[in-house]
């Protein structure tokens, strides 16, 4: 997962899963990075044991891995280790990116939530994460949060820094063309591609994204 980041010309997609990935969903994540190009996509689930986490994570992993797009897991840096994901997301409780680093080696890919927080951008950064989140920039079906950072927080990070950020919380193809204006690097996405027909879901954000991407001078 990486990012040409101040010769930004476009957004790209970050996947993020359902709490349930069991039954079909394998079949749907194929569909999903069928659609388009995928960055990365994030494994997210909760209330279940390393164990099992590590079973689910096997058959999607093996479908990322075909795409080429980056499998990251959510949270829990000792399961990243266990199955060697390509990176790990840490929330503001889930533990020192430069903790995450000496555990997952100097190839992974470690992002951190910052909400609406820019100082919390910049001690990810000084950490060594390798991008930073932002968000909710709209309501989320997906995970609640009292969060709204504008726009301008983008504008700002894009004019100052070299680490990529992520824009996340209820974005769809119908409102992200100001994210990807302001200069989100990536767009993280979960519902508004799990709803529905994963392909046509991407397809639909990468004309979003195409129409709304600054044009050359």
């Amino acid at each position: 997962m990486a990012a040409t980041c101040r010769a930004m010309t476009t957004s790209e997609l970050y996947l993020i899963s359902p709490l349930d990935v069991g039954s079909d969903f394998p079949d749907r994540l194929e569909a999903a990075l069928g659609g388009g190009p995928v960055a990365a996509f994030q494994f997210r689930v909760k209330d279940v044991d390393q164990h099992e986490a590590a079973r689910l994570a096997v058959p999607l992993q093996d479908i990322c891995a075909a795409h080429d797009c980056a499998f990251i897991v959510n949270d829990s840096v000792a399961l990243a280790k266990r199955i060697g994901a390509d990176g790990v997301h840490l929330g503001q409780g889930d533990g020192d990116p430069r903790e995450a680093r000496e555990i997952l080696g100097r190839e992974a890919q470690i992002g951190v939530t910052c909400h609406d927080s820019r100082h919390f951008a910049m001690e990810a950064g000084e950490a060594g994460a390798d991008y930073v989140a932002f968000g909710a920039f709209f309501p989320s079906s997906t995970k609640a949060s009292e969060h709204r950072p504008g726009l301008d927080i983008l504008e700002w990070w894009q004019s100052i820094f070299e680490i990529p950020c992520v824009a996340i919380g209820g974005i769809t193809p119908a409102n992200c063309g100001p994210l990807v204006t302001a200069g989100a690097d990536f767009l993280a996405i979960s519902a508004a591609v799990w709803t529905g027909d994963p392909a046509a879901n991407v397809a639909a954000f990468h004309r979003a994204i195409a129409e709304a991407a600054p044009r050359p001078d």
